[in-house]
């Protein structure tokens, strides 16, 4: 079939590049599907870091009781806390005293344990149950991602079947296959790594903040006078990085892409010797993916760091500036020490958004790919109100058609054709002159552009794909087996069928013979590659399908390319009993299988050329008879035949 273009490079950037806010947004969309768990989730995240804020504020209160009760054991017992103030401003220790009249001291009095011990279980009960709740979001935030991905799994499966045929011309399997495959693993990783993770560091980030502001707004300016850096340092080093975590994807796809084709065609590969230049171009793919998954982790593992860096800056300035505070009576030990351990957990979060950038970024690259699985441009819709044949006689109508995979190529023009029921028409002509072509607009994989196709006497854009296709049986020169029984393959053609009508079909297709002589017979179990059975077999097995779906149209493209020259003639008798109220169509390249045919039809460039019988054809002395010749004279003949044509 002739293709605009030829296959499209694999693992090629997206047509249309989307950044990296829009795709977010549109993953939260999808993950709000689950409004009742991600609501709960927020909720139990939000009151967690709470809870944990405020332990370390709880924790400095016991901190306080602590050092007011050594400090108050040192004073002269009996005096009042005034008057031992007093003594320490006439004895010259001014600090100290400006110290003391900012702390709950009793002179004589030591440390209040029963106190301390109930500030401290109350600390307990708060990190207790920050971490019941933050396990509780864990668990249902897993519910949500898993669930989101399975949704998104299920609609990427629904959308490549929606997907009309041109897609998949233009696309390379294996990158489409790492799309649906390690892209959505990839994503599903990525979403679990850094949802709650995310979540936990932002809130916890402004909790902090609350709690910083309020024990003090001086030290609170100085340990926000890192996070503009922390933000700018993150947002530049996110943005050289997130183009290499493009191209690590588009690679792994494009490295699955040549994997998959060299185990397809491995035993071709062999035969010709290429094994050397199969292994150098997966070098070089698997070279091209190395590089961009470095400096993709390389550069997006600088943030932590730098992150790191300013954050034990920002340590040290609030340490000499708080030890000031305390000395001046401005603040408590214990309120200096709840807030050092804000400023360590303050930072913390700032490195964890981070360090998860290179995961967020390679999670939203393989959202992209899908994306672009999921925006590609759909087969058009279905009429919503069908028409369907009344009589299914197989009458096929070509009117005026014309077609082209692209703009400025025609392919097919101003085509016309009458298929009777119950006539073989049989399709020939070179390479390229639009063989396949012709019977994918017939399947309606293609849209024509003009002019009409008529499937007894009804459009076949007015009827639905279903309809047009349940009528329908194709069988092409690629044949294709999934894995199960020999059985299990030929019943997919009409899974309603009895056994006798699965035998029957199989003796039709002459396929019952060999499968006789297998040890498990109709039972044998076969792979995807349809091993265990010779290439001839498994075409013989796929027309097997075709006949036990009783089409009214039969499509045969090359389909008996793969079977010897005396099988294919029992199969063309095996036709000739099938033909009652049934079109169909083979495309034929070796000419002594067609002359039976009612119709011959003869193919160049898109146009019909010449039509008839065998016999008229060959008195015509035209383009069929030169086909004909070219099969059957000698070389010398041939020769002289493309000779003759030349001449003016």
């Amino acid at each position: 079939m002739t293709r605009p273009g030829g296959p499209a490079l694999a693992g090629a950037p997206a047509e249309k590049a989307r950044s990296f806010g829009p795709s977010v947004k549109r993953l939260i969309r999808l993950l709000l599907a689950y409004r009742a768990f991600t609501v709960t989730v927020l909720a139990s995240i939000v009151v967690s870091v709470i809870l944990a804020a405020v332990a370390p504020r709880v924790l400095g209160h016991a901190t306080d009781l602590v050092f007011d009760g050594v400090i108050g054991a040192t004073l002269p017992a009996g005096l009042t806390k005034d008057q031992a103030i007093a003594g320490m401003r006439e004895s010259g220790q001014n600090t100290f005293a400006d110290m003391v009249s900012s702390m709950d001291v009793t002179p004589g009095v030591g440390v209040d344990f029963s106190a301390v011990g109930r500030v401290l279980m109350i600390v307990l009960i708060l990190y207790v149950g920050s971490s019941l709740l933050a396990w509780l979001a864990a668990y249902l935030l897993n519910i949500v991602v898993v669930g989101t991905i399975r949704h998104l799994r299920a609609e990427v499966e629904e959308k490549v079947h929606r997907l009309p045929l041109r897609y998949y011309d233009a696309s390379a399997r294996g990158d489409l296959l790492s799309r649906v495959t390690n892209d959505l693993d990839n994503l599903s990783q990525s979403l679990q790594q850094t949802i709650a993770q995310f979540l936990n560091s932002v809130l916890t980030v402004i909790a902090l903040l609350v709690m910083m502001i309020w024990i003090s707004p001086l030290l609170a300016l100085i340990a926000v006078v890192t996070v503009p850096l922390a933000i700018i340092a993150t947002t530049q080093i996110a943005k050289r990085s997130k183009p290499h975590f493009i191209a690590q994807w588009s690679s792994t796809g494009a490295l699955n892409a040549q994997v998959e084709e060299a185990f397809t065609g491995h035993e071709l590969v062999k035969a010709f010797g290429r094994q050397h230049e199969i292994e150098a171009t997966f070098d070089d793919r698997n070279s091209q993916l190395y590089e961009s998954s470095w400096r993709a982790q390389f550069i997006s593992g600088i943030i932590m760091p730098t992150i790191m860096f300013l954050g034990n800056l920002n340590y040290v300035a609030i340490a000499v500036v708080g030890g000031l505070r305390v000395a001046s009576g401005a603040l408590s030990l214990g309120e200096v020490q709840a807030f050092i351990q804000y400023s360590r957990q303050f930072t913390q979060p700032l490195t964890q958004i981070g360090s998860m950038f290179n995961l967020m970024q390679s999670g939203v690259a393989s959202a992209e790919r899908i994306f672009d699985v999921l925006d590609a441009e759909e087969e058009s819709a279905d009429p919503t109100d069908p028409e369907s044949p009344e009589h299914g006689h197989g009458l096929i109508a070509f009117e005026d058609v014309s077609f082209r995979y692209t703009d400025d190529k025609p392919l097919i023009e101003n085509l016309s054709l009458v298929a009777q029921p119950g006539h073989m028409v049989a399709i020939v002509g070179p390479t390229g002159a639009g063989k396949t072509t012709l019977v994918n607009l017939i399947m309606r994989f293609y849209d024509v552009d003009d002019g009409t196709i008529r499937v007894d006497g009804v459009d076949s854009r007015r009827m639905t794909r279903d309809d047009l296709r349940e009528r329908t049986g194709m069988v092409l020169q690629d044949s294709w087996l999934f894995g199960g029984t020999i059985y299990d393959n030929i019943a997919y053609g009409d899974p309603t069928a009895s056994r006798s009508e699965v035998m029957e079909a199989a003796e039709l297709s002459h396929v019952d013979h060999f499968v006789r002589t297998l040890p498990d017979g109709y039972d044998t179990v076969l792979d995807e590659e349809g091993g265990g059975v010779s290439a001839g077999e498994r075409q013989l097995i796929t027309i097997a399908r075709a006949f036990l779906a009783k089409p009214t149209i039969l499509i045969l493209d090359e389909a008996t390319s793969s079977v010897d020259t005396r099988t294919e003639l029992l199969i063309q008798k095996a036709m000739a009993n099938l033909r009652t109220d049934r079109t169909s169509f083979v495309i034929a390249h070796r000419l002594s299988t067609v002359r039976d045919a009612d119709v011959i039809v003869v193919m160049e460039d898109g146009r019909i050329v010449e039509q008839g019988n065998h016999d008229q054809l060959l008195a015509a002395q035209g383009a069929y008879c030169r086909l004909y010749n070219s099969q059957f004279a000698g070389p010398a003949e041939v020769e002289a035949d493309h000779a003759h044509a030349e001449l003016p």
